[in-house]
């Protein structure tokens, strides 16, 4: 099972994050989304591996 951990406002975030969690051996998934006129992206990891990216998503995020 999937769990969406964050909405990135931009393709650049969402790809950021993608490219950061994968390096730490994540499997993720971004998914397109329609909000109004704007364009977001959902973030999802494993239900199993929720805590554990928590504290490097704050990390990642943090850098910005």
């Amino acid at each position: 099972m999937w769990t969406v951990m964050y909405i990135a406002p931009t393709s650049a975030i969402a790809d950021k994050i993608q490219d950061r969690l994968a390096e730490e051996g994540y499997e993720v998934r971004v998914k397109p989304m329609i909000m109004g006129k704007q364009q977001q992206f959902e973030i999802s990891v494993r239900e199993t591996e929720v805590h554990e990216v928590q504290q490097l998503l704050l990390d990642i995020l943090n850098e910005q």
